[in-house]
């Protein structure tokens, strides 16, 4: 299978050669989410309530997502780097502390989630209505923890190493199978958001399956579980991994908390139905922000290896090219979401009452969306180049010290209702993603230049 040399060739050929079969698996991968979304929110009768109960499941596959991230994204820029430097034993060694970690990781959480996920359903804001759709949908779910955290927590290790069209038929066999499966086991089998559950598991399974054969038997590197005799030598990996990975994890942990948080206020304030305008806003900018998830990691291994590789300007042609390249597609994007917002609405829902109150909300919620682009670039610098403690910091600033105090004062103290839940956002994306941009470019740049005079 043709791989792209990071080395070589031009930087724009290598992000896009990377960049867009990456695009396509993770439009793909929107199918594992989206599509249940909106095939039970047409289950006849109960498609509004389910939609919610859904919604409230969303922090819990968040955070399963977030730990296949804290192995996976955290190991690959470490692995790429290694790479970069020629040093093939280490990367090895990284490829599979990391592989260990996840499938330990899983088990954990699979663990806890099934003997506790009642009361935690309940605290995220399930009400009585909602409950008897999430609880089974969530438990089905769980026993899906281990593949769906090798098919999204490995294939950063395929990608890692040039083989970008097999990440994204990694991706393409689960996504397809879902769709598949989705509508004969909701509607034909007469399975509901039970059916929708065992789609998604059946898909990651096939997906997980697809991944660790590539990468035991064709990929350059071969991953396997590290044996107990090197459990001791690898610890320092490890903690390396875990360290880089944190940034990616604390992210994608505060998205789950927010959406907690937020579940919570608008149950408060607006009941059942804003929840579910939640989860169709949810399901939109999963849809924006798939394509700019795919710059980014299709970025990110070329400026590792670069930069291991002490090549300084193609770090930084990297850098330009993918603040370009997210920027031009924000901008088409964001003025479509302003100005045909019910199209975007409508896909995920044909129920009128819920369509009026989410237009409005959801142009409130993306009304400043494209200074989040300059969150996106600075974080994937810092995490590419192994800026570890920036780019935990402001994986922390805009979610934990700007969205969730706002989710809070906007709707109570300033008495603006649910408009203040969706407000929150919009502010914590100018003030969070401008600091965040401003320092990337002081910090990184003179590091590029200092690496440059030392060549």
């Amino acid at each position: 299978m043709k791989r792209i040399d990071f080395e070589h060739g031009t930087i724009t050929g290598n992000i896009l050669g990377a960049a867009l079969p990456m695009l396509v698996a993770q439009l793909l991968s929107l199918l594992y989410n989206i599509v249940d979304r909106i095939y039970i929110a047409r289950i006849p009768d109960v498609g509004t309530t389910a939609l919610g109960a859904v919604g409230l499941c969303f922090p819990i596959i968040v955070i399963i997502t977030a730990f296949s991230n804290l192995f996976g994204s955290g190991g690959a820029p470490l692995f790429s780097i290694s790479r970069g430097g020629g040093d093939t034993k280490k990367a090895g060694q990284i490829m599979n502390t990391s592989f260990t970690m996840l499938c330990a990781g899983a088990l954990v959480l699979m663990a806890a989630g099934l003997l506790f996920a009642a009361p935690i359903l309940k605290l995220f804001g399930a009400s009585d209505a909602a409950l008897p759709y999430a609880y089974p949908y969530l438990m089905i779910y769980l026993l899906g923890t281990l593949p769906s955290m090798i098919a999204t927590g490995m294939n950063p290790f395929i990608n890692a190493q040039g083989y970008s069209v097999a990440g994204m038929l990694s991706v393409a066999i689960g996504a397809v199978t879902n769709f598949l499966l989705d509508p004969l086991f909701i509607f034909v089998f007469h399975l509901g958001i039970t059916g929708a559950a065992l789609a998604t598991v059946l898909s990651q399974t096939l997906s997980a399956l697809y991944v660790i054969r590539f990468l035991h038997r064709r990929a350059e590197y071969k991953v396997r579980l590290l044996r107990p005799a090197e459990w001791k030598s690898s610890l320092v990996e490890a903690k390396n991994i875990i360290s880089l990975g944190t940034a990616g994890f604390i992210m994608q942990l505060t998205n789950s908390l927010v959406s907690i948080f937020c579940n919570n206020v608008l149950g408060a304030t607006g009941g059942d139905v804003y929840i579910s305008v939640m989860t169709i806003i949810s399901s939109v900018r999963q849809m924006v922000e798939t394509p700019i998830y795919a710059i980014n990691e299709g970025t990110s291994p070329i400026l590792s290896y670069n930069y291991g590789a002490r090549r300084p300007d193609r770090v930084r042609k990297a850098i330009l090219t993918l603040a370009l390249l997210i920027l031009l597609y924000t901008a088409v994007m964001w003025s479509s979401i302003i100005l045909a917002p019910r199209a975007l609405i409508g896909i995920f829902s044909s129920d009128a009452a819920l369509v009026a109150d989410a237009i409005p909300s959801l142009k409130l919620y993306f009304a400043a969306f494209i200074f989040m682009d300059l969150q996106y670039i600075g974080q994937t610098v810092f995490k590419s180049l192994n800026k570890k403690k920036h780019a935990i910091f402001f994986s922390l600033l805009r979610k934990v010290f700007i969205v969730v105090p706002l989710t809070y004062l906007l709707p109570y103290a300033f008495g603006m209702g649910t408009d203040g839940v969706f407000a929150a956002e919009p502010v914590s994306n100018v003030i969070g993603g401008s600091l965040c941009f401003i320092t990337m470019l002081s910090t990184v740049l003179p590091e590029l230049k200092r690496m440059e005079k030392e060549a």
